[in-house]
């Protein structure tokens, strides 16, 4: 049953399944072991984990200029088909909020917590790696600038250890390539 809980404003607000869905995803988030970085696109290798303060993290944040409008960036990251196309791999993509994702073959899987077209993408994230049951979560902000999108990524809630590689892992795998399809 669904909680009523107060604001700070004073005003009854209810609790969602989304809200649920995303609080589970970032308290799981953090219970993971080991992770995995692809090579070549194909095969998972072992990489070292990120160690020092470094190792500690467990939440990135990344500001990506694309040059195409907002609408065709959403597209990009929420069809399958598309998605297949920038990243060379397969995908397969809900487009409802609750539905499930696969992509980069089933390396990567998860569940889309919110959906505000050509705005916001939030996600339920994880390898396929990981133990089973442990997200992250993973929020796509989309602004407009001129004819560019401002991408903003929020990736939360993942295992210490595993910042290096997710970082350079959403250039490498994502940015970079999906700067090259919408050109």
């Amino acid at each position: 049953m669904m909680s009523e809980r107060k604001n700070p404003t004073g005003a009854a607000s209810i609790t969602t399944r989304r809200t649920l869905i995303a609080g589970a995803a970032i308290a799981f988030g953090g219970l993971a072991a080991g992770s995995k970085l692809w090579a070549n696109g194909q095969q998972k290798t072992t990489e070292p984990q990120s160690t020092g303060t470094e190792g500690l993290l467990t939440y990135l944040h990344q500001e990506i200029a694309i040059q195409a409008v907002p609408h065709r960036v959403y597209e990009a990251l929420l069809d399958s088909k598309r998605f297949a196309a920038f990243t060379g791999m397969p995908a397969q993509i809900s487009r409802d909020a609750g539905g499930v994702f696969s992509t980069f073959g089933g390396l990567i899987e998860g569940r889309n917590v919110e959906l505000v077209p050509d705005k916001r993408i939030v996600q339920a994230w994880r390898p396929g790696d990981w133990e089973p049951g442990v997200y992250s979560l993973v929020k796509f902000e989309l602004g407009e600038k001129g004819s560019a999108t401002v991408l903003i990524l929020d990736h939360t809630g993942f295992p210490e250890g595993s910042f290096r590689h997710l970082d350079s892992g959403w250039y490498l795998r994502y940015w970079e390539p999906l700067k090259k399809f919408l050109a």
